[in-house]
């Protein structure tokens, strides 16, 4: 996902929960007793959860953003997880005899932060955007040599060294951008982090209640009849072969149908119309216009022909929402600051009842003190070794634009923190975007390509990283979890990430056909980005015939769609959909679409037959459902690297 980021309507039924409980209600489920000291709260046990909690993540985040590129979030189901691990564990001793120490939210907050990070580099590390853009296969999917600065020497093909050393390089440095501002954010402003307080309310949740999580069989079962291509139960015409053509059909992906339990029912339902949209409406209205609006004799995978309009119009949804939401959360930003400075002088008598119940929590966020020169050394330090070491990795960026890249983020990384924590939209990725446009038309159609797509990944990367602690220290806030254990929790699994999730990416680079848009990994947002340098770089002459007319259409359909989502009353601005989710579908098609809506319905028929159980139990079988079928991909990838097949062919022909 790599763009996951934009989909930010997640865990909508946690969030309106965790939004309505008072603060009073929130410090009574964190129970009572002393705070441990930080370097207590983070356990051997605890580590050794978060690798493998971290590494099943990563694996899991890197096949689906592999494969349709939209992800959800995982807190919740990685503070489950790090919560069935350490008691099964504990259980387990104590059945023989071994005591072990308490497992308290703090160690719980810890594991969840620390997995967090870990397999947020997997989601957000440019995999299957930015870094996939830069190889050959990419490179000849968007046109080729044929294409304007689209040049041989513009590819960079995937290697673990590089990719380990720049991810250490751009993801470290989001630590230390916003530590001096975590109590102005935190406590002072009060921002809700929605996802941050939903983890932790739920954290308090698992150790007031306790639950339990299936193992599921179903990967290894659907591998064994899948011997060649379009065979197996992924290929099953649910709704006939004439839709199965164009995409429409249930793939039996437990992945997916959990992953749509996750998202919000806005998402899935978007999702569903973007494919209707593109693969059930526009594609084939297309097809026919070939031999007018592009060469019927010309190569499918041309940007001149259908492909060149499956890629820029998800690009003109992308930009309208991103664009808009971009303004949006920067005024909401400068408005709030602006009426807190303005209201400051004439604090009420309420506002000091709140501040008294919120007491325990802000003195436990604020009690330990992160000096401010841990954050002005360790940004200078990683900031001089960045601009030194990042052009060695990508000459055509050149040094200066590095230099700019640290003076200028630090601003906008607080603008997205604070804009994520009114509205809980992380906009990293938008402006990654900026930085993309910004260098490629500096650099120029030579050194254009590289030097864009990095910096792309320089500018996103210490955004998002920034504003995933901000999010993590609201959780650590409301667990009264130590500030410094948190800090080093997120550098560690930070760490963990830049080494587990290349080799996590190498897994399927190696194994599978990671880009090709007629197999399962098409990896959507790799020829979206690439496509993006090429306009920045060449200009609107890159885009087929009446492309840039409809990319117009979409663009400005993308804004109308946002206006009227926000000036509407809320009972007709939750039916509007989501621009960013429907540009999916337009690449990939709607059969992962159906999945995720399949995940929707059966939200919706349990909190409609069983409320009281569907906002605690829904995320712990969501889980269950990705992280079962996800086991499976380890073995599986081996097995495609040791030219294993499966011993079965289960095909559909026609009658």
């Amino acid at each position: 996902m790599d763009d996951a980021n934009g989909i930010d309507e997640q865990y909508s039924n946690v969030k309106e929960e965790a939004e309505s409980n008072e603060k009073s209600k929130i410090i009574a489920a964190q129970g009572q007793g002393q705070q441990q000291a930080w370097h207590k709260q983070i356990t051997v046990r605890g580590l050794v959860a978060s690798v493998v909690i971290g590494s099943i993540f990563s694996i899991i985040a890197m096949k689906i953003t592999l494969t349709i590129g939209i992800t959800p979030h995982f807190n919740v189901s990685a503070a489950l997880l790090a919560f069935i691990m350490i008691r099964t564990w504990t259980k387990a001793l104590g059945k023989i005899g071994i005591a072990s120490a308490p497992f308290t939210k703090q160690e719980n907050t810890m594991i969840q932060t620390c997995s967090v990070a870990c397999y947020s580099i997997a989601l957000g590390g440019g995999f299957a955007s930015y870094l996939l853009a830069m190889n050959k296969k990419t490179f000849e999917l968007s046109g080729g040599s044929t294409v304007v600065g689209n040049s041989p020497s513009s590819i960079k093909e995937p290697g673990i060294g590089w990719m380990t050393a720049f991810l250490f390089l751009v993801c470290f440095v989001g630590l230390f951008v916003l530590i001096p501002l975590r109590k102005i954010l935190i406590v002072d402003y009060k921002l809700t982090f929605p996802s941050g307080m939903a983890t932790a309310v739920l954290i308090n949740g698992f150790h007031g209640r306790g639950d339990k999580m299936a193992d599921f069989m179903w990967g290894f079962f659907q591998w064994f009849y899948t011997a060649k291509d379009n065979c197996g139960f992924s290929q099953f015409p649910t709704f006939g072969l004439q839709a199965k053509k164009q995409t429409f059909y249930f793939d039996f992906s437990m992945t997916y149908v959990g992953t749509g339990m996750i998202c919000s029912h806005a998402v899935n339902l978007s999702l569903l119309l973007g494919a209707v949209l593109s693969y059930g409406m526009m594609w084939p209205l297309i097809v026919r216009r070939k031999g007018d609006w592009f060469p019927a004799d010309i190569p499918e995978s041309s940007m001149k022909s259908l492909t060149g309009y499956k890629a820029f119009i998800p690009i003109a949804l992308l930009l309208g929402d991103g664009l808009y939401n971009f303004i949006k959360i920067l005024c909401i930003t400068f408005m709030n600051i602006h009426n807190r400075r303005k209201n400051n002088q004439n604090s009420s008598s309420e506002g000091r009842i709140n501040q008294e119940n919120s007491c325990k929590e802000d003195e436990a966020f604020v009690g330990e003190n992160i000096p401010l020169w841990v954050a002005a050394v360790g940004y200078i330090i990683f900031a001089i070794i960045s601009t030194i070491a990042i052009p060695s990795i990508f000459p055509e960026l050149k040094w200066y634009f590095v230099v700019l890249a640290y003076v200028v983020t630090p601003s906008l990384a607080f603008c997205n923190a604070y804009g994520a924590g009114l509205t809980d939209m992380n906009m990293a990725y938008n402006y990654g975007k900026v930085g993309l446009f910004i260098v490629a038309a500096m650099s120029g159609k030579e050194h254009g390509m590289i030097a864009s797509l990095a910096a792309c990944g320089l500018f996103k990367s210490i955004i998002n990283v920034s504003c995933i602690l901000m999010q993590d220290f609201k959780t650590g806030h409301l667990t009264l979890s130590s500030p410094k254990a948190m800090l080093l929790s997120q550098a560690v699994g930070t760490a963990l990430g830049c080494v587990i999730s290349p080799l996590s990416f190498f897994l399927f680079y190696k194994a599978f056909d990671i880009g090709n848009p007629d197999k399962e990994f098409k990896a959507p947002f790799g020829i979206i980005y690439r496509n993006l340098a090429i306009i920045g770089v060449q200009g609107f002459s890159a885009l087929p015939q009446h492309c840039l007319q409809l990319c117009y259409g979409f663009f400005a359909a993308a804004v109308v769609i946002n206006v009227v989502k926000d000036v509407s009353p809320a009972k007709v601005g939750k039916w509007m959909p989501l621009p960013t989710a429907m540009a999916v579908p337009f690449l990939i098609g709607g059969y992962f679409a159906v999945d995720m809506c399949v995940g929707t319905l059966v939200v919706f028929l349990w909190h409609r037959y069983k409320s009281k159980t569907a906002a605690l139990m829904v995320p712990a079988v969501a889980s269950g459902l990705i992280c079962g079928e996800g086991l499976w991909i380890l073995p599986a990838s081996i097995l495609a690297l040791a030219k294993v097949s499966p011993p079965i062919c289960m095909k559909f022909l026609s009658g």
